[in-house]
């Protein structure tokens, strides 16, 4: 399951394209935290910290526990943008969520055992590489594993078929192929050449 790592969030009052550079310039990145029940609020983090935080995760979806003047927050990392002129994170959104709030995330694919199909000369390929699932904070996990030690050359694997952790949920329907073992796509083999053409009969008389 997904960790929920601390993370110290300050009050932000600078506002302006002048004044937030001079905020990411001291080490410090902008951020807003929003959610259903929750105000939007300014907020600003550590650059180094959240850095560390994104860097050591092994998932897009990042849970942290912002550490507020008022309290804690648990909440989503939902959006991180970068500069991609300067380099660095020049933006943070956090969605605020509930330990007992019901969340909606995209989790990665991780695809287990040897398919039976590959030894045919098969190949397994992800027709989607992750999976939407709903579950509670706690629940969420890094990644869904699936097996295709079963698969063989020509099947696929449904989302039905799938074990999911407990407490999560898939949003796709049961009947949609998630992985496949098929046959390697070989590209046609070209037209063979026209035959010559025959040599032009003489037409000079001769004399």
């Amino acid at each position: 399951m997904a960790k929920i790592l601390d993370l110290v969030a300050q009050p932000r009052t600078a506002a302006g394209t002048g004044a937030v550079n001079r905020l990411r310039k001291s080490g410090v990145t902008p951020a807003v935290v929003y959610g259903r029940k929750v105000a939007p609020l300014n907020v600003q983090v550590d650059t180094k910290i959240f850095t560390k935080i994104l860097q050591g995760s092994a998932s897009d979806n990042i849970l942290v526990s912002l550490k507020l003047d008022n309290g804690e927050q648990l909440a989503l990392v939902q959006e991180v943008q970068h500069d991609h002129l300067k380099g660095g994170i020049s933006h943070i959104d956090f969605h605020a969520i509930a330990m007992d709030e019901e969340i909606h995330a995209e989790v990665p694919v991780e695809i287990s055992g040897e398919s039976p199909g590959v030894k045919l000369g098969g190949l397994v390929e992800a027709i989607h590489h992750t999976l939407e699932v709903r579950c509670l904070p706690k629940d969420l996990p890094e990644h869904i594993t699936v097996d295709v030690s079963t698969l063989e050359l020509g099947k696929s694997i449904h989302v039905g078929e799938i074990q999911f952790p407990a407490g999560v949920r898939p949003k796709l329907a049961a009947d949609v192929v998630v992985i496949v073992c098929e046959e390697p796509k070989v590209d046609a083999e070209p037209e063979p050449a026209a035959k010559a053409a025959a040599p032009a009969a003489k037409t000079a008389a001769k004399k």
